[in-house]
């Protein structure tokens, strides 16, 4: 009777230890709701993504950020998992990304839009452009496309029905004034402004450069229901995840909307 009280005994306190340890496998996935790292590119980003960090301090959420210089690298660091989340990317790009590199994540909210505008050293506005004159977009997939089709919107150019989000200028169908497209990387469009008749540039890359669209831009996007928002993304396994919900809870607040209209000036636009 002793043996058959031990063999029980122990058969009890192996199945507790098996449940424990399967349920501290469980919640290890899930995102923590006391420290998260969320990797950003520097400028509006970073600086919205500080302020967010203050609201969530007061409840004891610390927000750690790591800053990027480029597009890629914040994807591949949170599909590693050295990241826990990210702020900086359109949905086009994400999807690209997704795509082509077979990434597991995904984006939870919307953040912030920065509407794309064409700027111009040599001319007041569009209808200025010369016969054979050089116009400039970016050469990366998806902000190609959305320069190509702002032009496009001026009715400069035309583009072939259903182009997508890697679209370039083989795909322009109708140029009445047989302008040359130049495709540049999108950090040196403000640069070589001075070299072309008129760029469409990405806003982060224009207000590094002193230029806002508002003031400096001869025609740009929308600042209300912008085509081009940006999103929080998160791996797909941690998009229902708690903290996730408080995260959209802190950057759609009314505190923070109040700072990107104060702080940018119709350059960066909350999207929600």
């Amino acid at each position: 009777m002793k043996k058959v009280t031990a063999f029980i005994s122990a058969l009890l306190a192996f199945s507790l230890v098996f449940v424990l340890a399967a349920c501290g496998n469980g919640s290890s996935n899930e995102l923590s709701e006391k420290e998260i790292t969320v990797g950003v590119t520097g400028g509006p980003h970073q600086q919205v993504m500080e302020q967010v960090a203050k609201l969530a301090k007061k409840d004891g959420l610390t927000i750690k950020l790591k800053v990027f210089n480029d597009y890629n690298q914040p994807n591949i660091a949170l599909n590693d998992k050295d990241l826990d989340a990210n702020s900086y990317q359109t949905l086009p790009f994400l999807k690209d990304q997704i795509k082509n590199k077979n990434y597991k994540i995904t984006d939870v909210f919307k953040t912030v839009a920065f509407p794309m505008g064409i700027y111009s050293k040599k001319i007041k506005g569009l209808k200025d452009l010369k016969n054979g004159d050089k116009i400039a977009v970016p050469n990366d997939p998806a902000n190609e496309l959305r320069g190509l089709q702002l032009f496009e919107k001026a009715g400069v150019i035309k583009l072939k029905k259903g182009s997508g989000v890697t679209a370039t200028k083989r795909d322009v169908v109708s140029n009445p004034k047989n302008l040359k497209i130049v495709e540049l990387d999108a950090a040196q469009l403000p640069a070589q402004l001075g070299e072309v008749a008129a760029s469409a540039i990405n806003t982060n890359f224009a207000m590094g450069a002193g230029l806002t669209v508002l003031k400096d831009s001869i025609y740009h996007e929308p600042l209300v229901n912008n085509p081009y928002p940006n999103y929080f993304v998160v791996r797909t396994d941690n998009k229902n995840d708690k903290v996730v919900k408080q995260l959209k809870k802190y950057y759609q607040s009314k505190e923070v909307k109040a700072y990107i209209k104060k702080q940018f000036g119709g350059s960066v636009v909350p999207a929600w």
